[in-house]
């Protein structure tokens, strides 16, 4: 969780962000933060982390809350060569992904927002 919030608060690309939810037990926690990026849109992110766990959802959108790009490994688009990682883009497809931490999620953010 303190990578998460390092990599947020070191990002040229994010302006602020805010802790929406966390919970946290022996072996595991739950984020869920919310984060103003440089260009006006909203990067969501939520994560679930444990010994045997990594579920993630990164939901980017407009101010609009128009998809821009949602990463997530949630098991149900098989015929993706990156199976279960996967990227819903703003048109419906379901693309491959290897974009699968919040670190590299930002760095595409920041390439595609130019900071």
């Amino acid at each position: 969780m303190l990578k998460t919030l390092k990599l947020l608060q070191d990002s040229p690309a994010v302006k602020s962000f805010e802790i929406i939810d966390f919970k946290s037990g022996k072996n595991f926690y739950y984020l869920k933060i919310k984060a103003e990026i440089s260009n006006s849109t909203t990067l969501f992110i939520r994560e679930y982390l444990s010994q045997n766990e990594h579920n993630y959802s990164f939901h980017w959108q407009r101010e609009t809350c128009d998809l821009l790009m949602r990463w997530d490994n949630s098991p149900h688009h098989e015929r993706v060569k990156t199976f279960p990682h996967h990227r819903h883009l703003s048109d419906g497809l379901v693309l491959e992904s290897y974009e699968i931490s919040v670190e590299k999620v930002l760095d595409f953010i920041s390439k595609t927002v130019g900071t």
